[in-house]
């Protein structure tokens, strides 16, 4: 479990394919303090560090993981977000955050609004009943609030302090971001559904 606030950025020193799966050696900050078998969120997919090394430690994404995500397109030299899994006696800055990546986003919009940054996604419309005006969402493990909602689409900004310590200012035009919806809301809509009419 997360909060979707990000601790640091990763880079990706290496890319094997082993079989239907992917294994990624990510160098960052915070690898000295993590222990295998840890949870780590990686741009919001929760993953299992295998081994570590130094500054470094490496993880697998299965098929599973890569066809749901953008992981299968990660190359060496790329930067992700990393966040370790909550501290239950913390705060819950974000909101609830599981690391399981409902879908792509691609983004369709960037404004530079001169002390901020206002982003604007399209998202499968399958899924247009998890986003709410307000709401919040899981960006490439990023817990923002979306606005501007209509059907498959939503904006976000981003303050300053976030657009500098997370990858968002490799977003551009057409750069796909994993999105998790939130939690409650995706069993509100599953028991809304499971109602019959009366």
């Amino acid at each position: 479990m997360f909060t979707g606030i990000i601790e640091g950025i990763g880079n990706i020193e290496s890319v094997e394919k082993n079989g239907s799966n992917k294994t990624f050696w990510i160098n960052s900050s915070i690898s000295r303090e993590l222990k295998v078998d840890q949870s780590v969120s990686h741009n919001g997919v929760c993953l299992t560090v295998e081994d570590i090394k130094e500054n470094s430690y490496r993880v697998t994404a299965i098929e599973e993981t890569l066809a749901k995500s953008n992981l299968g397109n990660w190359q060496e030299g790329d930067e992700v977000n990393l966040e370790r899994c909550m501290v239950m006696n913390g705060r819950l800055d974000g909101h609830i955050v599981q690391g399981h990546v409902d879908a792509i986003a691609v983004c369709i919009e960037k404004q530079d609004l001169k002390g901020s940054w206002q982003f604007r996604f399209q998202f499968p419309p399958q899924f247009s009943k998890l986003v709410i005006e307000k709401g919040s969402i899981a960006m490439n493990g990023i817990s923002l609030t979306v606005f501007d909602v209509d059907m498959n689409k939503f904006s976000v900004a981003i303050i300053p302090y976030t657009f500098q310590h997370t990858n968002m200012k490799h977003v551009f035009v057409g750069t796909t971001v994993n999105i998790e919806f939130d939690m409650i809301g995706k069993y509100v809509v599953k028991m809304m559904d499971k109602i019959p009419l009366v």
